[in-house]
């Protein structure tokens, strides 16, 4: 397809799509002529990546290429490259440094996860992920405000999430190619995340419902 058919395709300009080729979001497509270019199939998979990215995630242009380098590097497992993709997404912040409420947080981090059998995680690495230092910095949050933050009460939260990552990794292996698992995964995940913050207030408003509504 050429540019203006991918345009109208993907919903992006091509202004933009002219954009997220020199920025390299986007390959170069196959070089008809000295100014026209052949697009396919993968463009417009990428350009609904590259969206989910910029426009749902809100992230800065060069944080997406980092996410989406990660994606190819096709000399990495299909585990590590989903790994890196994944790492690669910006994250909340990590717990602060060489202080006891970090210290306590991060044992009862550890305890959590080894309940759980989660022998894969890379807590015990020299760079763990930002995934398990956000977990850490919100045990230590729950701590200094005084609510419930023990392994008993967030088993719960993550046993619901590890029947989620199952259900999300199946989806993903729908997909043909190696390369298009793992860009469905990044897009799941970001657009996924406002859709579960949502049911889950949802939820509770419902619960609410049966259980305070007196009328």
């Amino acid at each position: 397809m050429r540019l203006a058919e991918l345009s109208e395709r993907s919903g992006v300009s091509t202004a933009t799509i002219k954009y997220y080729l020199r920025e390299g979001l986007l390959p170069p497509g196959e070089r008809l002529t000295a100014t026209k270019a052949e697009y396919g199939e993968e463009h417009l998979r990428r350009l609904r990546l590259v969206r989910a990215l910029i426009q749902v995630g809100r992230m800065p242009v060069a944080t997406a290429r980092e996410v989406l380098k990660a994606a190819e590097d096709e000399s990495l497992s299909q585990h590590l490259r989903l790994g890196a993709a994944i790492w690669a997404l910006p994250h909340g912040p990590g717990p602060e440094q060489g202080t006891p409420e970090t210290a306590r947080a991060r044992e009862q981090a550890d305890a959590l996860l080894e309940r759980l059998g989660w022998a894969a995680h890379d807590r015990k690495t020299e760079t763990p992920s930002p995934a398990y230092r956000m977990l850490v910095e919100a045990i230590a949050s729950l701590a200094r405000l005084g609510y419930p933050h023990d392994t008993g009460h967030l088993l719960p939260y993550a046993r619901l999430v590890s029947e989620l990552a199952v259900h999300e990794l199946d989806v993903v292996q729908t997909y043909d190619t190696p390369g298009e698992q793992i860009e469905a995964s990044v897009a799941l995940t970001v657009l996924y995340e406002p859709v579960l913050l949502s049911l889950r207030r949802l939820a509770q408003a419902e619960e609410s419902v049966h259980r305070f509504d007196e009328a």
